[in-house]
């Protein structure tokens, strides 16, 4: 995986547009639906074939139904079983849409599309307000309070489905033609759409091709011709009667533990807590979120201003992938807040500043889309910064800041959540299905499942004590701004970093001290800070007017940052360490072995912790894959990418290397 091109061959779909005002692929030559009624074609072909109506409205108000889709396209088959679900399902259910698009539309043409159908208004208008920063990769988009999720996979299918850990309950096998598009249309796919499908998984799908219905029915699907639509005399149906697949890794399988009361208490209130809350409270669980402060965002969360600071890799590491992917989630819920106060989509640029970041530069920007990173030189840097600069350097226009304790409290808002304030939780026990939390020995409530958000602190726990955590010590400094100083434009980013102000002040650092854990700021690091101003743009120092010797008397704050060994999170559920240790203890001998045996889980107990420095990138969409994997639900990222970010990762790791 670490040596994969990030985004091999990407490309927008190129449309052309007909006399109708419907378009056309450029690339394959096909249209995207029937030109004599797209949106019938799609209650016939789709939404009748698995029988969508009798099954939306069959559902409990707690369960949700997994749609899974090859060829996303305009959007128009989520939309139409959007729209059936809102008119038929019950107030609690939900729907999981995930869909994979090779070459996802423009927001432009994706509107032009979307205008053909008037009747799907309401649902087509919420697509197009979240339809931004939609980069290769793992894409989750929430609509409706989280009532529907859908999960955009931006990249080949032949890729993309091998990494999905989901259950389909009904397949829309759409895509252009077998004839027009015949890389999609392989045994592979068929393979791994039998992989994915949960048991009775219905499939419906336009085509009619032999090779298609045969390949199919090898996969373990009983596939049946029926009247088609249009100028297509006959479609195919079908539902899977094949065996379902099972974890070939069992310490990363989802834990089997479905408590009778959708319950949990989510331990700090900082981004991760509060994602964590959010995202379990918008599948209908109830949320306690304790905090040992008097307000949410009170330690590492804390800062007036996070940059949404990309780092990437041109190799496709998991890291890279995961930044990518929260990123856009980030960037989607952020629309919530109000810009200007709370974030600012001002761009962030990270100025080449020697030559062998001159050279990794040149590496991303030809690895990822323009329309998430692309080079500017030093005069054109210059101009969009308002500032003079050293150099030129990569341009992330979609990137910016916020304010993190405004996140915090735009997500502990959601509907059933409560945040209980001055509750320091310092042990943890078990009292048949219940978790208690304990200070002084004195339960200060109690509920089935944990969510450990508190940083480093997460390891105090005897349950968990073996979490390799680490704390480094942060230090940013703030500075009035000035009249010139407010011509700054967008984030500057070198080895340090500088924002636009916020309320009149500018943040800039931060530093990395691995040694000290004093909580109060130093004069050294705001010096240091300073320094780093200077290397980021001197005319900015002096528009600042920056002055080292008053550096004792500056303001700032100080953070623990928390990481861990391998500078992935750990998010996911918790395993007992020993009856790990005991279970899988022939991997110690034999690393290429995988037991049978199930993980011994602590039932209930998850963690959503060592986020670093990229707390506002990856926290949020850490939220929804913790919630994924509670749920049942799809998982929002890769399958290698939220192994890679288990915490059981270290427990293996331990076993297999001997300690």
């Amino acid at each position: 995986m670490s040596d994969r091109p990030a985004t091999p061959d990407f490309q927008h779909a190129e449309l052309d547009w007909d006399d109708n005002g419907q378009p056309q692929s450029r690339h394959y030559g096909d249209v995207y639906f029937s030109r004599a009624s797209g949106l019938a074609e799609t209650q016939h072909v789709f939404l009748a074939q698995n029988d969508l109506q009798r099954r939306f409205a069959e559902l409990a108000a707690d369960r949700h139904l997994v749609i899974g889709e090859t060829g996303f396209g305009t959007g128009l088959n989520f939309l139409c079983a959007w729209q059936l679900f809102d008119e038929v399902a019950p107030s609690g259910a939900r729907l999981h849409f995930v869909s994979v698009e090779k070459h996802p539309l423009t927001r432009a043409d994706l509107a032009r599309a979307l205008a053909l159908w008037p009747q799907l208004h309401t649902q087509a208008e919420q697509l197009l307000e979240q339809y931004l920063a939609i980069h290769p990769g793992f894409q989750q988009l929430v609509f409706a309070g989280g009532r529907v999720v859908l999960t955009l996979l931006v990249g080949d299918v032949q890729d993309c489905l091998p990494s999905l850990d989901a259950r389909v309950d009904a397949w829309f096998l759409d895509g252009f033609a077998p004839a027009k598009n015949p890389g999609m249309w392989q045994p592979s796919l068929f393979a791994e759409l039998a992989r994915l499908s949960a048991p009775g998984a219905t499939l419906g799908t336009f085509t009619s091709a032999g090779f298609v219905r045969r390949g199919l029915g090898e996969a373990g699907f009983d596939m049946q011709r029926v009247p088609g639509f249009g100028h297509k005399r006959e479609i195919l149906r079908g539902r899977f009667i094949g065996t379902p697949a099972i974890t070939s890794k069992p310490w990363y399988a989802r834990p089997d533990f479905q408590p009778r009361q959708r319950r949990a208490l989510v331990i700090g209130a900082g981004l991760a807590g509060c994602a964590s809350a959010a995202s379990l409270a918008a599948r209908g669980w109830h949320v306690t979120v304790l905090e040992r402060h008097a307000a949410p965002a009170e330690e590492g969360s804390g800062n007036p201003q996070g940059v949404l600071y990309l780092k990437l890799s041109a190799h496709g590491t998991a890291l890279s992938r995961l930044v990518v992917s929260g990123f856009g989630y980030t960037r989607r819920l952020l629309r919530h807040l109000q810009q200007g106060q709370d974030w600012d989509a001002c761009g962030v640029l990270q100025i080449a500043y020697d030559d062998s970041e001159r050279e990794r530069q040149e590496e991303l920007a030809a690895a990822f889309p323009a329309d998430l990173v692309h080079a500017l030189a030093q005069r054109d840097a210059e101009q969009l910064a308002g500032v003079a600069l050293p150099a030129g350097g990569l341009f992330y226009p979609d990137a910016g800041w916020a304010h993190p304790p405004a996140v915090c409290r735009w997500l502990l808002a959601q509907p059933n959540i409560e945040l209980l304030r001055h509750r320091d939780v310092l042990e943890l026990q078990r009292d048949g299905e219940q978790w208690q939390a304990l200070c002084a020995g004195q339960v200060l409530v109690e509920a089935p499942v944990v969510v450990l958000a508190g940083a480093a602190d997460a390891a105090a726990f005897s349950q968990c004590d073996w979490l390799p955590l680490k704390r480094i010590r942060g230090q940013i400094t703030c500075l009035p701004a000035t009249e010139a100083s407010a011509q700054l434009r967008t984030v500057l980013c070198a080895k340090g970093y500088v924002a636009p102000a916020r309320n009149g002040v500018h943040t800039l650092g931060a530093s990395f001290n691995f040694q000290q854990t004093d909580a109060a700021p130093s004069e050294a690091e705001h010096l240091s800070n300073l320094e780093q101003l200077a290397g980021v743009s001197t005319d900015l120092y002096q528009r600042l007017q920056a002055d080292p010797s008053t550096a004792a008397s500056l303001a700032g704050r100080v953070a623990m940052r928390c990481t861990s060994p391998d500078y992935l999170p750990l998010v996911g559920p918790l395993a007992d360490a020993e009856g790990f240790a005991s279970t899988y203890a022939e991997l110690g001998k034999n690393a290429r072995r995988t037991p049978d045996a199930p993980c011994p889980w602590l039932d209930g107990l998850y963690v959503n912790t060592a986020h670093g420095s990229r707390g506002m990138i990856t926290t949020l969409l850490s939220g929804e894959l913790l919630a994924a994997w509670l749920n049942g639900e799809p998982l929002p990222l890769p399958r290698e990418v939220a192994e890679a970010c288990h915490p059981n990762r270290f427990l293996l790791r331990k076993l297999v290397r001997g300690g």
